[in-house]
């Protein structure tokens, strides 16, 4: 009991062990936005291979837990001290300790990302339950976010929990009541619903994936139906200036699709940390 006052009465050092707190998250983190999508891949080919009539072989077991972190490229086991985020990273020079192959920065770089952005949260909500919740909403997607980076997948297995948790830290009005909630998830997922179809009907080609409907829906069941055209509003943005500066530089094909999770992910914390004084900005103008 005697930490937990300390905490409360210590805003910065509540903030320094929750920045501390979200290094180490950000390392198991590292591990989710590897190891699911081989988890989903592994599953439809077993899946695929059950509907041909094949005989499935048996894999070993790969989950977030087993087997042990190794190189992606000659399999070593990382040791214990290989494992510590950022400094294991700048001691190896970003290196593999045994076959040299290069480490991607993207570990150190999520590291870092969800320290800060823990860090930004404990100071932004302060000591309580919201934090708590914020903090649950952030790593989250943060994870959907890479994932469709490297894969252009929003995987079910995040998104789905995530309406459902949003909905649950609502019901006592944590980020907004529970009507907004409901109606957050629902339009939510109908906006990008009817988008997806409108450009399909129109085009005869698919916009977007489904996974960014339920992302969508998450953060309405998060944050309300209010803020949902400001999410989309900067995530439509940014991902237009982006794509369009992607190919003016000739480094992306106008065909090649461009995952729009990120853009959804920047959206939603922008209006988490500064929605309501943006739609008040915005009203007041109107």
């Amino acid at each position: 009991m005697a930490i937990l006052t300390l905490l409360q009465e210590s805003p910065a050092l509540f903030v320094s062990l929750i920045a501390f707190l979200g290094l180490m998250i950000g390392s198991f983190l590292n591990v989710v936005i590897y190891r699911l999508p081989e988890m989903i891949k592994r599953d439809w080919l077993q899946q695929c291979a059950e509907l041909q009539g094949q005989e499935n072989k048996t894999l070993p077991t790969f989950n977030l837990i087993t087997p042990r972190s190794a190189c992606v490229h000659c399999g070593h086991n990382l040791s214990a001290w290989e494992n510590i985020p950022v400094v294991s990273y700048l001691f190896l020079r970003g290196r593999c300790s045994q076959c040299n192959a290069h480490i991607s920065p993207r570990y150190p770089i999520v590291e870092v990302l969800t320290a800060l952005m823990s860090g930004f949260v404990a100071w932004h909500y302060g000591y309580g339950l919201t934090t708590i919740a914020a903090l649950i909403f952030v790593w989250a997607l943060i994870v959907l976010a890479v994932i469709d980076l490297n894969t252009q997948l929003l995987p079910d297995d995040i998104t789905l929990p995530l309406i459902w948790v949003g909905l649950l830290v609502n019901m006592n009005n944590g980020f907004t009541d529970i009507q907004s909630a409901v109606i957050g998830a629902v339009v939510g997922y109908l906006s990008l619903w009817s988008i997806y179809w409108c450009f399909k009907l129109v085009t005869g080609k698919e916009g977007m994936g489904f996974g960014d409907f339920k992302l969508l829906s998450a953060i309405g069941a998060w944050l309300g139906w209010s803020m949902l055209p400001l999410v989309i509003l900067f995530s439509s943005l940014v991902g237009t200036v982006v794509g369009v500066g992607l190919i003016i530089a000739a480094k992306l094909n106008k065909n090649i699709p461009i995952p729009f999770g990120p853009y959804l992910v920047g959206g939603a914390i922008i209006a988490l940390f500064w929605g309501e004084k943006l739609n008040h900005a915005y009203f007041g103008l109107l």
